[in-house]
């Protein structure tokens, strides 16, 4: 074992800061050279999403001493602009250690001398950026891991815009972290004094109410549930912050039959009874689906413990439920906003929308016919949120929809992250708005494509876990740049774009141009009729993610072009060695 990895665990053992449950810990792995490894071998990277890892003793997990670090980085990056005074929010959602880890940060805040909002118990991650524009802070921090399985939790920093740090903060304040000792060089103060100083203040039911209206008025036809009459919704948090707002929001726009999972409806970080606490998967429905049969209701919806994605599962003609794609329901979304819009003479000026490279291109036919703008970003709801804003400086454009394929989206510039409960409401309101003609959100489906042509997305999860992870991710990354194909699943790379050196590459006439966005390690090829494959690592966990973007006369044709497409990318990557 080196050296370093050895003093670092010895360090933590003799420490007069550590506890002693933590040393416990530590001394129960004392002959467990691999474990030692993994837990010492390096800090958590804090980067463009903050911080996120397994909960553990060690510099390279989530516990009280890691989040002290980063915050001490965040202090030093406020202190640095001069804004104090401003203060930060800090919200946390249901995970276990959550709320130790927002009083942590909030301590090494107040021992800065800067002021800290503190949420009087869990919130969703949309009003926490929210109350950081609401009351004038210049930061924000939600302890959370979002979808994560139980064993993990995060850190999200966010700046006075409320979206997440912009790079160059974030690499401010990784500068600062690695110039910090976690021990030594971290300022911390007793809590309960902080509160009586006032360094700490409870922000709780006024900052609620104002997050709630500003989210009703995003609603695009404010009648339209309440016309609904009987229509029936399941709704469950999967143990999470969305237990007291989505039914309130839903109360409020008139849903008159709302039935919930109740054993999920308490905030539990264990998350019993679920392998993965993620609306993406279709097991995270299966105590909500008996309760949808049993009471004919027409939609199931879930969000994720922190309430920033949805999920949702349709009832269709037949009465069996059909799971509505991230991709899918973002284009759902926004045809439905375009077209009541324009039904109801209520466009606004200057209409655009914004996704992410990953996300269908379905959206970008539907922006085309409807004549609307549309911004292309990387993937991160930041980058969303920074669209907003340059739009909002500039005095042009009208913001009436972002999101991207993994389940966030946001109507609206009250935030600047996805948003699970405005999401569940304009959800409803459209459900409500094809009810009233004979439809549901499977038929609507159905219409879109009859429209547009069969779009259809694929995403595949390569783990690369271990010491060796990011290395071979970075190995991998590069051998994508130096071997670029000319065909993918037979069908010819018409162009490659290379966010990391920030070029678009025609690979017909070899002509290269600026890709216009930030860099970012991913790789994009668009073949020839408009299909495209993205490859890039994972932000927040040690994986490879691929994506599939095709269209096609039929979901078999779609279906059969990814196959292809895989099997050639599986060669390209090794990953059939």
């Amino acid at each position: 074992m080196e050296q370093y990895i050895r003093d670092a665990y010895e360090r933590w053992l003799s420490s007069d800061v550590v506890d002693p449950e933590t040393k416990a810990e530590l001394r129960s792995i004392a002959g467990d050279e691999v474990e030692i490894k993994t837990r010492f071998v390096s800090y958590l990277s804090f980067g463009t999403a903050g911080l996120r890892g397994i909960m553990a003793a060690g510099t390279n997990n989530m516990n009280v001493y890691t989040v002290a670090h980063a915050t001490q980085g965040i202090a030093s990056l406020i202190l640095k602009c001069n804004a104090a005074e401003r203060g930060v929010a800090i919200a946390y959602d249901s995970r276990e250690n959550s709320r130790t880890f927002a009083e942590t940060a909030a301590s090494v805040l107040a021992a800065n001398g800067i002021k800290t909002y503190l949420f009087d118990g869990i919130r969703p991650t949309p009003v926490l950026s929210f109350a950081i524009r609401y009351h004038g802070c210049i930061a924000g921090i939600n302890i959370t891991a979002s979808h994560n399985p139980r064993e993990y939790n995060g850190y999200k920093a966010y700046w006075e815009d409320g979206a997440q740090l912009p790079p160059d903060h974030a690499a401010t304040v990784s500068k600062a972290m690695a110039g910090i000792d976690i021990f030594d060089g971290v300022k911390r103060m007793d809590f309960d004094t902080a509160v009586k100083s006032g360094l700490i203040e409870y922000i709780g039911e006024k900052t609620d109410e104002a997050y709630l209206k500003a989210v009703l008025e995003q609603a695009v036809d404010p009648s339209a549930v309440e016309k609904a009459g009987d229509m029936k919704i399941v709704y469950t948090p999967l143990y999470g912050a969305g237990y007291r707002m989505v039914p309130e929001v839903l109360r409020r726009i008139g849903l008159k039959n709302l039935y919930t999972v109740d054993e999920q409806m308490t905030p539990n970080g264990a998350f019993p009874g679920l392998k993965n606490p993620n609306p993406e998967f279709p097991e995270a429905f299966e105590a909500a689906l008996p309760i949808a049969k049993a009471t004919g209701s027409d939609l199931i919806v879930a969000t994720d413990p922190d309430c920033d994605r949805v999920g949702v599962m349709a009832r269709q003609k037949n009465g069996e439920f059909i799971t509505i794609t991230g991709n899918q329901m973002g284009a759902l979304l926004l045809d439905y906003i375009i077209t009541s819009y324009k039904e109801k003479g209520t466009m606004p000026p200057e209409p655009y929308a914004i996704k992410t490279i990953v996300s269908t291109e379905l959206v970008t036919k539907i922006c085309a016919s409807h004549g609307i703008k549309l911004y292309n970003v990387l993937t991160g709801f930041k980058f969303i949120g920074e669209v907003i804003e340059n739009c909002l400086e500039s005095g042009h454009g009208s913001f009436i929809f972002g999101f991207e394929e993994s389940y966030g989206y946001l109507k609206g510039t009250y935030a600047r992250d996805k948003d699970g409960v405005v999401a569940s409401m304009l959800i409803c309101e459209m459900a409500a708005y094809y009810a009233a003609r004979g439809m549901t959100l499977a038929d609507a489906l159905d219409a879109l494509y009859e429209r547009y042509g069969y779009y259809r997305e694929g995403v595949e999860n390569i783990a690369m876990r271990g010491l060796e992870g990011m290395a071979e991710m970075k190995a991998l990354m590069a051998r994508l740049r130096e071997n670029i194909p000319e065909t993918i699943g037979g069908v010819r790379v018409k162009s490659v774009r290379d966010y990391l050196a920030g070029t678009i590459k025609d690979m017909e006439t070899g002509d290269v141009s600026p890709t216009g966005l930030p860099t970012s390690d991913v790789m994009y090829y668009e073949l020839l009729g408009g299909d495209v494959v993205v490859i890039r690592p994972s932000g927040t966990e040690p994986k490879i993610k691929i994506y599939y973007l095709v269209n096609g006369a039929s979901k078999d044709e779609t279906d059969e072009k990814i196959a292809k497409y895989k099997a050639d990318v599986a060669l390209l990557c090794g990953f059939n060695k």
